[in-house]
């Protein structure tokens, strides 16, 4: 799943960006530009030196038609290619604004384009590098540029103290707009990214206790056949002393058979395919979740009790959301305790909770407010080799969690109250995950039968 998910820091992986879809952007670029540049000429008489502007349009047109010749419509880019064409169009842009009066003219305000168009797909580093080069570009427009006359030969200016302004703007909006678009994209893009990862680790929890029941079942119904051969081969065996051949191949059909029910006993450990497979106690379900690390040199300590009168421990639905989503939160705490991990079952006649704390240093506490977000920073060094981060493996079970009804507490215990380390509470109402029941004990329930 990792490797599924394995993208460049900052961007989304090379070659996800169509060039059709720059090719058509820099049509409408191209269209906007000649629409400017006849009607200043025509409609209002100004003198812009068209045969040049006309030029430069021609130029990106050019360059365009090429690109569409060389590469099919279905190419995709890699960050350098991306920036190489966005490199060209802000270039092009600060020569058709050198010969229409640079910073007197308004529509070098199109300069942002380029630069928050790259911010919503490339890397942060090849975002600066094409924010830098367009600063620098308007900052030479500014002041090297061919003035635009009217047709009164007089130039069309505007102040110098206005041109200064213009130029600040132009620069805050280049650097605003960059990285309040790559903020942006980053952050809906890593939600993407770890909503998939969640549903990726729900499929694959769902086909293992669907696996669960299918070998549970299998094991209870092929049972009695089994039995019957090794009935059977018993009596071969009492009936063929006089064939000592003849007797050991008896002998080696019950020993077949006895293996065959060795194996289906270990494989359906959990049952046969009754509601014990969807349902059971909630201290068994906790167990279930935290088995994987019970031995991974932590001590790990579980209790249930009752908060009130409620005695009877609640029998919950054994989704596999759930088991998930506490799976990776034991995970986490037997990762960064130092030697235990306390999970506490407590329920009262409204509500079921688990605790599970640790002995370790706690969360950070300049995350411990966006704890739950996916990629929310890095773990300490030391503290668990070969990971990078933390944020996701707690993203995919606070999302679980919630799914099944479930709030989520994330906090730094004391050693008075907790073991000293991280603490999350998550809390359910009783009939969010309580499997209905009335009142008889059916957890078997009704074999069924298995036709082939």
């Amino acid at each position: 799943m990792s490797a599924a998910l394995d993208l460049p820091s900052g961007g989304l992986p090379a070659r996800w960006i169509r060039l059709h879809t720059l090719i058509i952007l820099r049509w409408f670029a191209i269209g906007g530009q000649m629409a400017a540049i006849l009607v200043a000429w025509g409609l209002y008489d100004l003198d812009i030196h068209i045969g040049l502007c006309l030029a430069a349009v021609g130029l990106g047109a050019v360059a365009n038609l090429a690109v569409m010749v060389v590469y099919p419509d279905n190419k995709r880019l890699s960050g350098r290619e991306a920036v190489s064409l966005l490199l060209f169009d802000i270039v092009q842009l600060a020569i058709l604004l050198f010969l229409t009066g640079g910073l007197h003219n308004p529509f070098a305000v199109l300069m942002l384009a380029p630069v928050t168009i790259a911010a919503t797909f490339l890397r942060l580093r090849q975002t600066i590098l094409l924010g830098l080069v367009a600063i620098l570009l308007l900052t030479l427009v500014a002041q090297i540029n061919l003035p635009i006359v009217r047709a009164n030969g007089a130039p069309l200016e505007i102040p110098p103290l206005s041109v200064f302004g213009f130029w600040l703007a132009l620069v805050i909006g280049v650097v605003f707009l960059g990285l309040y678009a790559h903020r942006i994209t980053s952050e809906m893009r890593n939600m993407s990214e770890a909503l998939t990862a969640t549903q990726l680790a729900l499929a694959r929890e769902q086909k293992l206790t669907d696996l669960g029941g299918v070998v549970a079942a299998a094991a209870h119904e092929l049972g009695t056949p089994l039995a019957t051969i090794k009935l059977v081969s018993s009596e071969l065996i009492e009936e063929l002393e006089d064939r000592p051949d003849l007797k050991e191949d008896a002998a080696l059909i019950r020993q077949q058979a006895d293996r065959c029910r060795d194996i289906l006993r270990s494989m359906g450990r959990a049952g046969k395919d009754d509601l014990h497979l969807h349902r059971a106690p909630l201290e068994t379900v906790v167990r279930e979740a935290a088995e994987p690390h019970l031995s991974r040199g932590k001590s790990v300590w579980i209790a249930a009790w009752s908060d009130n009168d409620e005695a009877r421990q609640p029998t919950i639905e054994r989704r596999p959301e759930i088991i998930h989503g506490l799976r990776n939160l034991i995970q986490n705490a037997v990762d960064f305790a130092a030697e235990a991990v306390r999970i506490e079952v407590v329920w009262d006649a409204s509500q079921i909770t688990i605790r599970i704390s640790d002995d370790g240093t706690g969360f950070p506490s300049q995350v411990l407010s966006r704890i739950g977000d996916p990629f929310v920073g890095r773990r300490r060094t030391g503290a668990r080799p070969g990971y990078d981060g933390m944020g996701l493996g707690l993203f995919i079970a606070k999302t679980l969690l919630e799914r099944s009804g479930a709030t989520l507490h994330f906090a730094n215990s004391t050693k008075g109250d907790g073991l000293g380390g991280a603490e999350v509470d998550v809390a359910w109402p009783r009939e969010k995950i309580e499997a209905l029941s009335d009142g008889v004990d059916d957890a078997l329930g009704e074999n069924r039968l298995i036709v082939a």
